[in-house]
């Protein structure tokens, strides 16, 4: 039988990580890297049963690969802390890791948005590679917005992660400054360019992308806001990544 492992990044999560952690436990075992909390979250994961590695925050991406390398099971799953495996899910998980033939599977994804479940907008379902065989697949190193590589033949999974995201407009508006930012920090690592022509250009396709063509407008009022949403969250994105190359000196090269 294969061994699994779940690994959890987690900071100043305590209004989720013990029901993360409940939804984990079918696993062998249940890693959190835990960057430096001061609500308790280490504890709480603690007593879940969970194995807590207290430590500092390299970026979404390094803090994954260090619970890889720490994790002993055959295989491993990347779950963040505002995100359930259900019954379901769980139960998939484990017929899935006994194939010999698969190396990675990605898993659907089910969002909240201002404490309603989002069926349109790209949110549903929203594919996220999340399970893999240890020694064959890696994160990305972006702060923020990385993602796993699996080397060899990959596969899909039915059920969904149950993800709390946003749960309020509050949560909205924190995340939107903060991932903003960290997405800025990403793309000037990779060489992209900003400006505020092109700030408002990606945020009008934003709205457009979500609401229109990945049909957001059917979930109605939420629909129009989840796409305000993610055209804030776009606009301000190329706006700081124009900021910061301002900052150090990088010439305009759009309008």
């Amino acid at each position: 039988m294969q061994r699994l492992s779940i690994i959890i990044v987690a900071r100043n999560e305590a209004i989720n990580i013990a029901e993360c952690v409940r939804s984990a436990r079918f696993a062998d075992e249940v890693i959190v890297l835990d960057s430096g909390s001061t609500d308790g979250t280490p504890e709480l994961a603690r007593s879940e049963g969970a194995t807590v590695v207290v430590t500092d925050w390299p970026g979404y991406g390094p803090q994954n690969n260090r619970g890889i390398d720490r994790a002993g099971g055959d295989w491993f799953f990347s779950l963040d802390a505002d995100e359930r495996i259900s019954a379901e899910l769980a139960a998939e998980i484990r017929t899935a890791i006994e194939r010999a033939d698969v190396n990675g599977f990605r898993v659907p994804r089910s969002s909240m948005f201002c404490g309603r479940f989002m069926r349109h907008g790209g949110w549903s379902p929203d594919y996220t590679w999340r399970l893999a065989r240890r020694g064959h697949a890696r994160f990305t190193e972006h702060f923020l917005h990385a993602h796993l590589e699996v080397d060899g033949p990959t596969g899909t999974l039915a059920n969904p992660i149950v993800h709390y995201s946003y749960r309020s407009m509050e949560s909205v508006l924190e995340k939107l400054n903060r991932y903003s930012t960290a997405s800025a920090r990403d793309m000037t690592a990779d060489h992209r360019r900003g400006s505020l022509g092109r700030a408002i250009g990606h945020g009008l396709w934003a709205f457009f992308r979500t609401y229109f063509l990945r049909l957001g407008f059917l979930d109605g009022r939420w629909g129009f806001m989840l796409a305000v949403s993610n055209a804030e969250g776009t606009y301000y994105r190329y706006v700081k990544l124009w900021l910061l190359q301002q900052r150090h000196g990088v010439a305009d090269s759009a309008p």
